[in-house]
């Protein structure tokens, strides 16, 4: 698998990481926007540039498509565990992971931002794109704009594409 060597990214990059919502609905047929969160994951995972997902993401991804009270039915925990093997596949994927700086810049958005209860979820994110100097975010989580300096793109609106 690729994504292991490069678990952490070092020096400028212009990397795009991808939020937990996208993966789900590229993920399940029957989201609304599986096709276009589909054909945006393949272009990032079959491009030349490095793009990003954050392990807490593929943590909360496995837990959400796999819960009985929020899909019925569930995907079955093997189909999810594929899929995630199948985006760990990707050549130019990197896993961002909590470094030695995880805990002042988690700290400091936490604080910053007023964050509190499970959007505490969505600060670890933000910190671990800081620490790894991701570009922008895919999400279509509109509570990312509380981090100011942030850069989020819904990437299921729009004509942009990847560089």
């Amino acid at each position: 698998m690729g994504p292991v060597a490069r678990s952490c990214l070092r020096g400028p990059r212009r990397v795009i990481a991808v939020d937990t919502n996208i993966l789900v609905y590229a993920h399940r047929v029957d989201s609304p926007f599986h096709e276009t969160a589909s054909r945006r994951i393949a272009e990032l995972a079959e491009g030349p540039a490095t793009w990003a997902i954050p392990w807490p993401c593929l943590h909360e991804f496995l837990a959400i498509v796999t819960h009985p009270r929020i899909y019925a039915p569930p995907t079955p925990l093997a189909r999810a565990l594929d899929q995630v093997d199948a985006w760990l596949e990707s050549p130019t994927l990197a896993l961002l992971a909590e470094t030695v700086t995880h805990w002042p810049t988690l700290r400091a958005l936490v604080a910053g931002g007023q964050v509190v209860g499970p959007q505490v979820h969505d600060a670890r994110v933000a910190a671990l794109c800081r620490q790894h100097s991701v570009r922008e975010l895919w999400s279509a989580d509109r509570d990312f704009g509380r981090f100011a300096g942030f850069n989020v793109v819904n990437p299921l609106v729009g004509g942009q594409t990847p560089t």
